[in-house]
């Protein structure tokens, strides 16, 4: 029987086969590389989408375009750098006093000693649709001296926010001012017309992979680019391993773009994240640069999920690049069995496992249950005119607040277990 040495060494990438993948990149009789430098062409080339890039993704630069749209969020925005500057919200510090003080128990235990940092938890929300949302959480957290998430998801449809009094400028300068990181969702997302399926309710059904069929990866590569020259938007969710590929190899090119996979990736075991890393560190750009800056795990997933993809990741040398973001609450309909919870997984793996955050995408089940209109996945894909239509703008508005209480919830927790937790960093 051959030993497992000798297996080991059958499993080494052969020097020609690597060089076989490169020439095939490389070569010019290339179609898929040839037709994504047409799409790069058509913003300039990569040297010239960095720059106008970085240009769009300026707050200087975002504020001055709100006031020249005559935004109605601009006062939001505004509204919270002057918040921040008056220190109006709470400290972590005083935030972490708070809850060891609330909890005899869990103060003891802690000992007063500093927080374990090296293991701190991204807080992450998910989804901030309207930005008015966003100024209600903000004064929620101000008046019950409440964290504010130190990461966002967002759902909502592109073309819609960025359109004439739309509020993705909004967002995003908004995102600067409180120190946070936000992901987009491009409308090339297998719902727009791209698959012979009919219905929303086939989007959470795939966990496979949303579908991006034929000339669709070049049309979400095209999406991007306009939104990231043209707003700044860098950070996008992306669901498909085609897309993933061309997003890869995009960065190998030079532009300084960045994903995370949705959770709709269907990413439910390490093999797939193993899979997912070996494509970051291959197709990496410049110094170990990947554009993979997150991988949001099914919820099938476990703690053993994240102990062995933590160990691929470490041994790829992606621990700082790329974020392991797992589900501590979910939408209460559409997309789970409920109850939901993963609080106390995601506060043990914490321990051990770093950079990771800590998803709410519902409320805590029990305050859910209670919710005359509870949170649902497929409202993610409802237009705000349909919302508003039906009156129920306010009740949205609600779900999303429970998900702040979740978020703090879990913040508490994780506390009291003595872990450091990232809020919004400008903020707190």
């Amino acid at each position: 029987m051959m030993s497992r040495a000798d297996m080991r060494e059958r499993l080494r990438i052969q020097a020609a086969d690597a060089e076989a993948v490169s020439e095939f990149l490389a070569s010019p009789d290339n179609p898929f590389v040839e037709s994504l430098f047409d799409v790069l062409d058509k913003y300039g080339g990569v040297e010239q989408i960095n720059r106008a890039a970085d240009e769009a993704g300026r707050l200087e630069t975002r504020l001055e375009r709100l006031r020249d749209e005559g935004s109605p969020y601009l006062a939001g925005v505004e509204w919270l750098a002057e918040q921040r500057d008056a220190g109006a919200f709470v400290t972590l510090a005083e935030y972490r006093r708070g809850v060891l003080s609330a909890d005899a128990d869990a103060a003891t235990a802690a000992g007063g000693e500093a927080p374990d940092e090296a293991h701190a938890v991204t807080l992450e929300i998910s989804a901030l649709q309207f930005f008015p949302w966003l100024i209600a959480e903000a004064r929620q957290a101000i008046e019950k001296r409440e964290l504010m998430p130190g990461r966002f998801i967002r759902e909502r449809n592109m073309a819609e926010q960025s359109k004439a009094g739309g509020d993705l400028l909004a967002v995003c300068a908004a995102m600067q001012v409180i120190g946070a990181t936000h992901v987009e969702s491009l409308d090339t997302r297998g719902i727009d017309g791209a698959n012979l399926m009919v219905g929303l309710e086939t989007i959470t059904g795939y966990f496979g992979g949303i579908g991006e069929p034929n000339e669709h990866v070049l049309r979400y590569v095209d999406e991007y680019l306009h939104y990231f020259t043209e707003y700044g938007v860098r950070e996008v969710l992306n669901f498909n391993i085609g897309t993933i590929l061309a997003a890869f190899v995009l960065r190998k090119l030079g532009v300084r773009n960045e994903f995370k996979i949705s959770v709709f990736m269907g990413v439910d075991n390490p093999w797939s994240v193993l899979w997912l890393l070996i494509g970051a560190r291959l197709l990496g750009g410049a110094e170990g640069a990947t554009s993979l800056s997150g991988i949001n795990f099914s919820n099938s997933a476990d703690s053993d999920t994240l102990r062995a993809a933590s160990a691929a990741r470490e041994a790829l040398g992606l621990r700082e690049a790329v974020r392991f973001e797992h589900h501590v609450t979910e939408a209460y309909k559409s997309i789970v069995r409920q109850p939901y919870e993963r609080r106390a997984e995601v506060v043990e793996i914490a321990a051990e496992v770093p950079n990771i955050s800590a998803e709410h995408e519902g409320g805590d089940p029990a305050v859910e249950a209670s919710r005359k209109h509870r949170s649902d996945i497929l409202d993610y894909f409802i237009s705000q005119n349909v919302i508003e239509a039906a009156g129920a703008m306010e009740a949205l508005e609600r779900n999303y607040l429970d998900k702040h209480a979740a978020l703090n919830h879990t913040a508490a927790d994780l506390i009291r277990a003595g872990i450091g937790v990232k809020a919004a960093s400008l903020l707190h």
